[in-house]
């Protein structure tokens, strides 16, 4: 049985358990059972509710701005579930993303809520529901609603919830403008303290965490020359043959300075081993013409010779594979004959426009008679031309060489390209060591730290609403291919990376991580709970807003039945987002 399974069975038993004792009368009256769910109400807080509801006139301004972020919150969800649904009709695709266990709050059943920072989130979790039920109920003293009971709810033993019962009768008395502030005071309180969080985090305590010394350490191949010395993952490389390194240049540079394939390599700064080099395959693109593929569970495939002459290091492979266009590569799956360039898996742009066969695959190996070994050798020849200029390309095609004229084309990024060209040399990533390096210092940037952020979301940390953008994408970040790894936090083997320094270092690494975590997932968490509130379905208050809304509009209207307008409304918008919410979590199992 899976987690998810695990996780049902045990709803089941507690449900039955708990409906039993509620029945027989086990239970005070204050708690109450409905399935899974078990709320506990009081009538404690009203009178604290009662004092701090004093500067009504504040409170409802508040409430009014509320209604206006809700309302356009409301509106962008309705636009944005309609297009998801209709984005899955077209294109049923199963993702890590969209599977149903990770609609789900519930950490380690969801694969973007990690176990290990289970009390940050249910922290983050509790913040978000207090703050919107109490602003629900300051909001009913504000406007003078009596509050039946306060309390909270359980998912079994797990707190989920809070909650305020105002009276029906006392809320029915209401005009529309205090139930609309009331409405909405949850999600309001629910951004703001979105910003609050965001803030800290963003200014004073990310400020105070710093990338450590050396290259991260995020995983190790199977059979490579790292795991035969023991590293492992949260290991940091900091010195090689007693050079001090710091970033993957610092180690590469360190590596080629090395006089042999054995150095001796100090490991989190107080461990010394010695690594004993040798060439495996890191990585592959798919019907690359070796025919060799990567599985990071499965043993590292080396490579031994290039034309009967032993390697051992990555700079020992590059020299050999630039004397050779067409060698014998022997490795540990074999031997066979490949051209050795930059891999293009099927050729169009520039290089078909000029004559490699349309989709063909494509091994180039000279540019201008420059000797090409790989896609950063091309990608250097290349650094020096424009786009439209015309270069003389030497490429093996249908199994010989040929020679073609090609214009190059215009890459994303302004530079000449000749086209969609596959990492490595010929399709496949080489390395000595045989480790998977974190990107420690970019995943500290896109928190707002003070260094160079990765790839193209380094636009988006200029301002603070991009800030929140990327911090919001981080824990599913890997899942949808943005950056190599989700981001959950500072915690287990990725607080290794890190150091704390400046004021807040007197207080310790332990509670300045904890701070940001907490900080993170209240933020992360209260956002959702917002927007999720804002959908225009009942019961949700988005809901609860637009039929009051629908009732203002149906009120000018000449028609009869005014009630039944309303309801139709209504209903129709409600059941249109709950097929859009089921179609999004369960259409790409079902259709797919």
């Amino acid at each position: 049985m899976n987690t998810l399974l695990w996780v049902l069975a045990g709803v089941l038993a507690y449900s039955a358990v708990a409906t039993a004792v509620s029945t027989r009368g086990y239970l005070p009256d204050a708690v109450r059972v409905q399935g899974p769910l078990t709320t506990i109400h009081t009538t404690y807080g009203r009178r604290f509710l009662g004092w701090l509801a004093g500067p009504r006139r504040f409170w409802r301004a508040w409430g009014n701005v509320g209604v206006g972020i809700a309302v356009v919150v409301m509106a962008g969800m309705f636009l944005f579930l309609l297009q998801a649904a209709v984005g899955t009709l077209q294109n049923p695709t199963q993702t890590a993303a969209n599977q149903p266990s990770n609609f789900l709050v519930i950490p380690g059943v969801n694969d973007f809520l990690p176990l290990a920072v289970a009390p940050e989130i249910v922290a983050g979790l509790l913040i978000g529901l207090v703050v919107h039920e109490g602003g629900h109920g300051l909001l009913c003293r504000v406007e003078n609603i009596d509050i039946d009971s306060l309390g909270l709810v359980f998912f079994t033993v797990i707190p989920v919830g809070a909650f305020v019962e105002p009276d029906e009768e006392s809320e029915a008395d209401a005009d529309r403008g205090s139930r609309n502030r009331m409405f909405a005071a949850g999600v309001t309180n629910n951004f703001a303290v979105t910003v609050v969080a965001f803030a800290l985090l963003f200014g004073p305590v990310i400020g105070a965490i710093t990338a450590a010394p050396g290259v991260a350490v995020a995983g190790v191949y199977p059979g490579s020359a790292a795991a035969d010395s023991g590293f492992d993952a949260g290991d940091r490389i900091t010195a090689v043959g007693g050079q001090p390194v710091d970033g993957a240049g610092g180690l590469e540079t360190a590596l080629d300075d090395a006089d042999s394939a054995a150095v001796p390599v100090e490991l989190n700064d107080n461990e010394t081993t010695t690594l004993d080099r040798r060439v495996v395959v890191i990585g592959s693109t798919p019907d690359n013409p070796t025919g060799l593929s990567v599985d990071p569970d499965d043993e590292a495939i080396g490579v031994t010779a290039i034309n009967g002459t032993e390697i051992r290091t990555e700079g020992e492979f590059e020299t050999l594979a630039a004397r050779h266009e067409l060698a014998r590569l022997e490795t540990d799956a074999g031997e066979q004959v490949v051209p050795l360039g930059a891999y293009v898996a099927g050729a169009d742009g520039p290089l078909a426009d000029g004559g490699v066969p349309a989709n063909a695959s494509a091994v180039v190996t000279r540019v201008d008679g420059q000797r090409v070994i790989d896609a950063a050798a091309l990608a250097t020849v290349l650094e020096d031309r424009a786009p439209g200029e015309e270069v003389a390309v030497r490429a093996h095609v249908d199994g010989q060489f040929q020679n073609y004229t090609v214009t190059l084309g215009e890459g994303a990024d302004g530079t000449a390209t000749l086209g969609s060209v596959a990492r490595g040399t010929t399709g496949l990533v080489v390395g000595d060591i045989g480790i998977r390096t974190y990107p420690t210092a970019g995943y500290l940037a896109l928190l707002g730290g003070d260094t160079t952020p990765p790839g193209a979301l380094g636009g988006l940390v200029d301002s603070p609403l991009g800030l929140v953008f990327v911090a919001l994408l981080l824990p599913l970040a890997g899942a949808v291919g943005i950056l190599p790894y989700n981001f959950a936090g500072f915690y287990g083997d990725i607080v290794n990376f890190y150091d704390v320094t400046g004021p807040l270092a007197v207080a310790g690494e332990t509670p300045v991580f904890l701070a940001a975590n907490v900080l993170f997932w209240t933020a992360w968490i209260n956002i959702q709970l917002g927007v999720f509130n804002c959908i225009p379905g009942y019961p949700l208050d988005g809901g609860r807003i637009l039929r009051l809304a629908a009732e203002s509009v149906v009120s000018r209207v000449p028609i009869g039945d005014r009630h039944r307008a309303v309801r139709t409304v209504t209903t129709s918008i409600g059941l249109t987002m709950l097929a859009a919410l089921l179609l999004i979590m369960f259409g790409p199992q079902l259709l797919g």
